[in-house]
């Protein structure tokens, strides 16, 4: 299944600008110092807990087909700005390798990974309400191997701290904190808002696509197509049904357990990977946050330019009904 790699033309002069540096318990954005873009990369980004594995796995069917090479996820399309997963030579080293389509992940903001001309950005978002459900079970899974990974001598800044014991005990703090000074949200981690933010300033660029969750979920044929067409991918019409198949969430949480099995990072969650990758479900905020919590949100959610927070909050649709 071929996948144009075409050099990108029409770039207006105004591009992203990478200005600040994300250096913490989890990320060093000075990583991505060392790559060098081909035409055609592709970059899936977002801040966290919004269907980025799943976006992987659906552009590795579509370049590699519905059986890779037998490679991991982590390999085939690593996430570069991780400090924890070690020296970064053995990445690049790997990407360099790649003879096919390479795409890659990143948690960075638009305004700290470099924004290359000849690739292509894939962002995505989900509500930022579903964003904190699915990222507390996550942090609440970590374990000690995991503080003691993100904590280690050469950690840059303040150290990760230990997660609550009940989600509303976080939600003050990850809605209304920031952990970089620029931020006002994602502590302790990172921002989701600014992270959205930044990249819905620039989703008119001809190399920047934006995905919702939410529409994912509720017609991943859809969105699938229009993610080939942005990234010039050529799909025979018979081999559709195959690959949408193969790419379903139930089978995609399969695989990468399954993976997962040879991965050690895996050790770093209480009960393993699948607590990673958990239900892929929207609105289970409405049994946890209260009125007062939801205040919150308002307050936060008002800060955010109102189309993109309408868009969060409904995808396409834009009005905030969806609840799969």
């Amino acid at each position: 299944m071929p996948a144009r790699r075409v050099p990108f033309r029409g770039m207006t002069a105004a591009m992203p600008e990478r200005v600040h540096e994300y250096r913490n318990h989890h990320l060093d954005s000075t990583r991505w110092d060392h790559f060098r873009p081909r035409d055609g990369d592709i970059v899936v980004t977002t801040a966290y807990k919004a269907g980025t594995t799943w976006t992987q796995r659906i552009l590795a069917a579509l370049i590699l087909g519905v059986k890779p090479d037998g490679r991991a996820m982590r390999e085939v399309s690593p996430w570069i700005d991780a400090r924890f997963r070690g020296p970064v030579e053995p990445v690049i080293e790997s990407l360099e390798a790649q003879t096919h389509r390479r795409f890659m992940k990143s948690h960075l903001a638009a305004d700290g990974v470099p924004f290359y001309p000849e690739a292509k950005y894939v962002v995505v978002g989900r509500d930022t309400r579903d964003v904190f459900m699915s990222l507390w079970n996550h942090y609440s899974a970590y374990t000690d191997l995991a503080y003691e990974l993100f904590n280690d001598p050469e950690r840059p800044g303040l150290e990760f701290p230990r997660c609550p014991s009940e989600p509303r005990d976080l939600w003050p703090r990850w809605i209304g904190e920031g952990w970089f000074d620029w931020e006002s949200d994602g502590w302790p981690f990172w921002s989701h808002n600014h992270h959205l933010s930044t990249w819905w300033n620039w989703r008119h660029l001809p190399n920047v696509h934006v995905m919702h969750f939410g529409d994912m979920l509720a017609n991943t044929e859809g969105e699938m197509r229009e993610l080939a067409a942005f990234c010039e991918i050529e799909v025979l019409e018979e081999n559709w049904p195959v690959i949408v198949e193969a790419v379903q969430l139930d089978a995609m949480r399969k695989e990468v357990i399954s993976e997962a099995n040879e991965d050690p990072t895996a050790m770093i969650f209480e009960g393993g990977v699948s607590r990673f990758l958990f239900k892929g479900t929207n609105g289970r905020w409405r049994d946890v946050l209260t009125d007062d919590d939801l205040a919150l949100y308002e307050q936060s959610a008002a800060q955010l330019d109102p189309g993109l927070r309408s868009w969060l909050e409904g995808g396409r649709a834009k009005d905030g009904r969806h609840d799969y």
